[in-house]
């Protein structure tokens, strides 16, 4: 057995156990698929064993495949380590940041963020994640995570940005199919609902109101409501930038979740990070009305 494993190949390695395959690790690194399997042959060469037997139904892992996978999951959180450290001596705000936000956020509000932060930060990129999957910070997935959620309970440095406002939008055309929704509790109309639970139709303001269409992102659900298809209840800030949808009138704001501002503790001597992080803060109090009427 070699005594110096290569990292890169226990990498690959670990990326290949979590997809399932050789395919998927390949889109996982950005390589090609002979690059990873030129890797594992060569850590099992060196290893003097087989670490996956290839399946019909993807890659399933050996005895000593198992057994590698705690020490090169040590390795990583080095090498993870490491990486954050050596970053944190940057001074300087310039080089790239790595951003993970909702799909709700990634559209006109980014747009709006990123254009003044780029006026006041030129030297200074962002590489945007738009994914409601929680990016791993401690894995280094992204630098900075902008997250939806009542709380976070990770061991990161974070700030509460705001706590967002909910209303209920349609098309003018659908409210003037509906005139006597408000008196009739939405009798005859639908709900675009966000995923298979609806306990919620029965508290909200138009009880009678019947779920037909379930749209898991927020853009989809306005695009839908704008096209007639019925209620929604999404962010005030999103539904709000879509002209073509308007809230019902006469009904009240509702509570929504907080957003949160995430990123590692050994990132915060970064100079681009700590800008960016400065800039969101002020960013959300300067812009706090929209986000909560």
């Amino acid at each position: 057995m070699k005594r110096d494993l290569d990292w890169d190949h226990l990498r690959t390695f670990l990326t290949a156990m979590r997809t399932g395959s050789f395919r998927k690790a390949a889109e996982k690194l950005g390589v090609n698929h002979g690059t990873v399997h030129r890797a594992i042959s060569a850590l099992e060469a060196d290893l003097g064993t087989r670490l996956f037997d290839r399946t019909t139904s993807g890659l399933q892992l050996t005895q000593s495949g198992e057994a590698l996978i705690v020490p090169a999951e040590e390795m990583e959180a080095q090498a993870n380590t490491i990486s954050r450290k050596i970053s944190g001596l940057d001074l300087v705000p310039s080089g790239t940041i790595r951003l993970s936000l909702p799909p709700v956020m990634s559209h006109e509000l980014l747009s709006h963020m990123l254009c003044e932060f780029s006026k006041s930060y030129p030297e200074i990129s962002v590489r945007t994640i738009s994914t409601n999957r929680v990016s791993n910070l401690q894995k280094l997935e992204a630098d900075i995570s902008l997250r939806i959620a009542l709380n976070v309970d990770e061991d990161l440095l974070g700030r509460k940005l705001i706590r967002f406002v909910q209303a209920i939008y349609a098309s003018p055309d659908y409210l003037a199919l509906h005139p006597n929704i408000l008196d009739n509790g939405g009798d005859g109309t639908q709900w675009i609902a966000w995923n298979d639970t609806h306990d919620w139709v029965a508290s909200s303001p138009f009880p009678k109101a019947k779920v037909r269409h379930v749209l898991p992102e927020v853009s989809m659900q306005i695009e839908a409501a704008a096209q007639g298809l019925g209620l929604i209840k999404v962010p005030a800030f999103a539904g709000d930038a879509d002209p073509r949808i308007i809230r019902v009138p006469g009904i009240p704001l509702q509570n929504g979740y907080n957003i949160w501002l995430l990123y590692h503790g050994d990132l915060r001597r970064v100079a681009r990070v700590r800008a960016f992080v400065d800039f969101a803060f002020e960013y959300f109090a300067r812009n706090k009305q929209r986000f909560i009427q």
